[in-house]
């Protein structure tokens, strides 16, 4: 089974501040993620001064100013992404970001990422997608507020400027922070491969850890989620983030359920082989029986161990002469 891709999303929460970003680098390291993501932005190409914010980020920041004035605070400049590149590759971890415009676009390319991560909220630009797919890179598509005509959509345009159907993964994710139980709706999953025939992830903005190792079982083979140093910390998404201690417990239970799902077949594993001769039975004497005599109901029966006859040979058994004495409890032999 191939290995779950384990995104830490950082994105905006390091407020700011650069070494609270690299501080989240080696959170996500510890934990054993495989990429730690960010988000590159220049505000003034994001949002007009006058869009509003979403109802979660005023519940977490307050409305005192504009959703232009709290992501031009939240902006990595491009020295800070060259610094943090290079501080995931001393610690040992992948270096990712989302782009979200186009200048970021060619940015984080000459950068060097491995792959584009196209988040919910671009899935309906089409020079966003004709410009990554033009990069030639592998891409991650998030799929919040979507359906399965948006998606198509987006495939078809990527496809068309020049992305092969095999350099494309989906992300079912809910676009609500945090997203509630009822909202999840995983067997979406389902619905996106066999939609499209590709490999299919969960981005995951629930509270604790339960629904992506929940995803996971049910075929992910691409998991994303937001954590945070502190969720007491200001800014707009640390409240529906993992903290690091939390974190590192989704990945050792990723990595459990990997190893837990394994080949399919169903034969006796190696470990419980060594039980089969204790849990299950053979027949065996039920009364003291004499050579000559012959075998039946009265005079047999079934009990542990299981290292002779099989009880599931029981009518083959019934009727045949013993072949000598048998103590009470002897097993039968032919």
């Amino acid at each position: 089974m191939n290995k779950t891709i384990i995104i830490a999303e950082a994105g905006v929460n390091h407020n700011g501040s650069l070494d609270v970003a690299m501080a989240l680098i080696d959170q996500a390291a510890l934990a054993g993620v495989d990429y730690v993501k960010f988000q590159t932005f220049k505000a003034e190409k994001l949002v007009t001064n006058s869009a509003k914010k979403a109802e979660y980020q005023i519940q977490n920041t307050g409305n005192n100013d504009s959703q232009f004035q709290m992501l031009k605070k939240l902006e990595l400049n491009e020295v800070d992404h060259y610094l943090l590149k290079s501080h995931c590759d001393q610690v040992g971890v992948k270096f990712l970001s989302t782009a979200f415009d186009l200048e970021s676009i060619d940015f984080l390319y000459e950068l060097g990422i491995d792959f584009f991560k196209v988040p919910s909220g671009e899935i309906t630009n089409y020079p966003y997608l004709r410009k990554i797919a033009q990069k030639g890179l592998p891409v991650v598509l998030s799929t919040g507020m979507c359906t399965l005509g948006d998606i198509e959509q987006a495939i078809s345009v990527l496809k068309r400027y020049g992305l092969d159907h095999s350099q494309i993964s989906i992300l079912h994710c809910t676009t609500e922070y945090p997203t509630p139980m009822t909202d999840v709706n995983l067997n979406a999953m389902h619905a996106i491969r066999c939609a499209f025939q590709t490999e299919v992830g969960y981005s995951d903005h629930t509270k604790g850890i339960e629904v992506p190792i929940a995803a996971v079982a049910l075929g992910a083979r691409i998991i994303e989620k937001h954590f945070t140093l502190d969720r007491n910390m200001e800014g707009p998404d640390h409240i529906a983030s993992l903290e690091p201690v939390e974190l590192a417990s989704m990945v050792r239970s990723i990595r459990n359920i990997e190893d837990a799902m394994g080949s399919g077949v169903k034969l006796p594993s190696i470990s419980e082989q060594k039980n089969i001769a204790i849990a299950r039975k053979s027949i065996v004497a039920g009364k003291r029986i004499m050579k000559g005599e012959l075998f039946c109901e009265n005079n047999l029966t079934i009990k542990r161990p299981g290292n002779g006859i099989s009880p599931m040979r029981w009518c083959d058994i019934i009727g045949l002469e013993a072949k000598r004495d048998f103590e009470i409890d002897e097993l039968i032999e032919l």
